[in-house]
């Protein structure tokens, strides 16, 4: 039996390769960015009005002040998206211009529409009056000043989101290159497991499959389901995984047949395989008997995943996804830091992911409360439950009051 630290070093080097594909910035939702995204423009694309108001050029008011007034003749208007038009002579010239409206040349500088005043009235201006210097670059934004031409956008390993669709469309890029989305096969093992919603005592309800399929796009995988392995389907998941070999699917999870028991046979028929990389029992809980394996020569991986539905869960959460990271190339999560609000007590040589509560107080510090019922069948807690706390091993003893990490159990901590 490895401990945790050894089992995710294990997966960090044994990367199959994701391949990339090109497809619209529109489209990139729950994407990985495969590039750093650079920007083909500046942004803005030049001088413009921050206000509403009247552009000048600042020069000609060096010598105003309340004793000496000048009448700056209005000579047209822009707005946002007019081209402006240049002038040779703007002396003592003025030009209306709406927020976000191009600088023309000869103007440096803008007067807010509620300092003008105007001559001979507001309701027929023909001039605005200016008695006082003007400060040159008043109320522009500048060409470049948000973004210049080749400045980075996104980061190659970033997890693309609707703030990232914004800044792609507002700066003209329609495609990019992103990791294709792994996929991934998933059998649920065992004469126990049942698709049926009335069933007898001695069945239990396939949930397993569900769970991971209703998590696949939060964590960025396609689901595919094969149904129920029954004890004696020893060669059919034989031929599945040599099915695989040859197929889209990039990794297989099974939940169940992992442990030590008559019918676990997913060890046995992994092990018929050549292998790369592999690990069978982690000091964990939940979860212990979980298994890994890389097909040698191949781009394919295996997890078997123990049966029990919150072992199954804490499994996906901490080995399957923190190995979907590395093939897509993003940084690994940082965890949510909490204050713990209870004590807990473990075995030193197991780390141990508890199922929690987490809040915010009302002076803004985040808490965390191990629940109740820890044991790995029961599911109450689990569903009164918002964060997966992560203890680690070398220490048994967690106090009230100690920092300790957690992780979402809906989506990667990155999306916090």
């Amino acid at each position: 039996m490895i401990s945790y630290k050894q089992a995710r070093k294990i997966l960090k080097r044994s990367k199959i390769k994701i391949r990339t594909e090109l497809i619209k910035s529109t489209d990139c939702i729950n994407r990985v960015a495969a590039e750093d995204i650079l920007s083909k423009i500046n942004n803005p694309a030049g001088n413009n009005a921050a206000f509403d108001g009247y552009a000048i050029n600042s020069k000609d008011t060096n010598n105003l002040n309340k004793k000496k007034i000048k009448y700056f003749k209005i000579i047209g208007m822009i707005a946002a998206g007019n081209r402006p038009k240049s002038k040779n002579n703007q002396k003592f010239k003025t030009i209306e211009i709406m927020t976000g409206g191009l600088l023309p040349k000869g103007f440096d500088t803008i007067i807010p529409i509620e300092k003008i005043k105007f001559f001979p009235n507001r309701q027929n201006p023909k001039f605005i009056l200016i008695n006082e210097k003007i400060k040159k670059y008043q109320h522009v934004r500048f060409k470049g000043s948000d973004y210049k031409k080749d400045d980075l956008l996104i980061r190659r390993g970033t997890i693309l989101n609707s703030n990232h669709i914004l800044v792609l469309k507002s700066l003209g890029i329609k495609n990019i290159k992103v990791k294709r989305i792994p996929n991934v096969l998933f059998f649920s093992t065992g004469n126990e497991i049942s698709d049926k919603e009335i069933i007898p005592d001695w069945k239990v309800r396939n949930s397993n499959s569900h769970y991971i399929k209703s998590i696949a796009k939060n964590f960025l995988f396609n689901f595919y389901y094969g149904g129920i392995l029954k004890d004696k389907d020893e060669l059919t998941f034989e031929r599945q995984i040599k099915k695989m070999l040859n197929s889209k699917i990039d990794i297989i999870i099974t939940s169940g047949a992992v442990s030590a028991g008559k019918f676990d046979y997913v060890p046995k028929i992994v092990n018929k395989f050549k292998l790369s990389n592999y690990f069978k029992s982690v000091a964990i809980r939940p979860g212990r008997p979980i298994l890994f394996a890389n097909i040698k020569g191949k781009q394919k991986a295996i997890f078997g995943l123990p049966g029990n539905p919150i072992s199954t869960a804490a499994c996906f959460r901490f080995f399957v996804y923190p190995y979907l990271q590395t093939l897509l190339g993003i940084n690994e999560e940082k965890p949510l830091k909490a204050i713990l609000k209870n004590n807990f007590e473990k075995k030193i040589n197991f780390t141990r992911f508890v199922k929690s509560k987490i809040n915010t107080t009302k002076n803004g510090k985040i808490e965390v409360e191990i629940l109740k019922g820890q044991e790995s069948f029961r599911i109450k807690s689990f569903t009164n439950s918002n964060i997966w706390t992560l203890l680690p091993s070398g220490k048994s003893k967690f106090k009230k009051g100690e920092i300790v990490d957690c992780f979402s159990p809906h989506y990667p901590n990155q999306n916090f």
